[in-house]
């Protein structure tokens, strides 16, 4: 049995089909593991959505899976930019978005020795901590207060992370790291404004994963969301997420040995990064 894990697909189904090609993925013995993702600003979020849940991967949820669910439950929250209509719209639409609402933020093989994310994780967290923080906010999806969530998820506030954090205030920021994160300071400040690749940022911040203090060290971490860094193999983590939409690749990392080995399918610009 083979195990893949894939960066951000981002509706771009027929690069996915092309890419579950070239490692010649058998739905019959091997598994997917999805960085989150898997929908929006590509033309093909619905076939998308599906195979992942025909093919019961695993998948952890990203700003723009948990986007197109704010969008079921409050449709202002749509944006021109996005293509969700065709899951909102489609006959399954309740079954997928069931589905898409119950995966997890975090994912941990301990066989495998890997953890999957989005985006990242602040140096304060280690695995246990963030497993715990995880599952309180996954708990709020799947239940019934998820529109009200909804509701009040969008914001940058707060930026650091305490333990005394309670209500709004700590399931934005937990979700926040897990679906948005790429640079924060020495105390784990979060600069969610800071998009570019590494050196781009002001002087204070490194990337999440470069802190020396940083509590999650010890595991190995798989994570997409960061387009402008591109595929990365250091500091214990590897990214994933190497530009399918705006004409980079969609990579695929095989799980099932000692090092993770990479497939990659060149994809044509679906998104110029202007119009992201």
């Amino acid at each position: 049995m083979a195990v893949y894990a894939i960066g951000d697909v981002q509706g771009c189904y027929e690069q996915l089909q092309a890419l579950l090609e070239r490692v010649a993925f058998d739905p019959t013995r091997d598994r997917l593991w999805f960085a989150g993702d898997l929908v929006n600003r590509g033309p093909h979020s619905l076939e998308t959505l599906r195979l992942a849940r025909s093919l019961d991967a695993v998948c952890v949820l990203g700003n723009h899976d948990l986007h197109l669910l704010a969008a079921a439950c409050h449709p202002r929250s749509l944006k021109t930019k996005d293509t969700l209509g065709q899951v909102l719209e489609a006959p399954d639409a309740e079954a997928l978005l069931d589905w898409l609402r119950r995966r997890p933020l975090l994912h941990h093989d301990e066989a495998l020795g890997y953890a999957l994310i989005h985006a990242g994780l602040p140096p304060q967290w280690d695995l246990e901590t963030a497993r715990a923080c995880a599952a309180e906010v996954e708990a709020v999806l799947r239940g019934d207060e998820h529109g009200e969530f909804f509701a009040q998820m969008y914001g940058n506030q707060p930026d650091i992370w305490s333990p005394s954090l309670t209500g709004m205030d700590r399931l934005r920021f937990i979700t926040n790291c897990f679906t948005r994160l790429r640079f924060c300071d020495a105390e784990g400040r979060l600069a969610l404004d800071q998009k570019g690749p590494p050196g781009s940022q002001p002087a204070e911040l490194r990337p999440w994963f470069a802190w020396p203090q940083r509590r999650s060290r010890d595991t190995r971490i798989l994570f997409g969301h960061w387009s402008t860094l591109g595929a990365y193999d250091g500091d214990r983590v590897h990214a994933l997420d190497t530009g399918c939409l705006w004409g980079g690749k969609l990579t695929a990392a095989r799980l099932d040995a000692h090092a993770p080995r990479r497939f990659v399918h060149e994809c044509p610009r679906v998104v110029a990064p202007a119009e992201a």
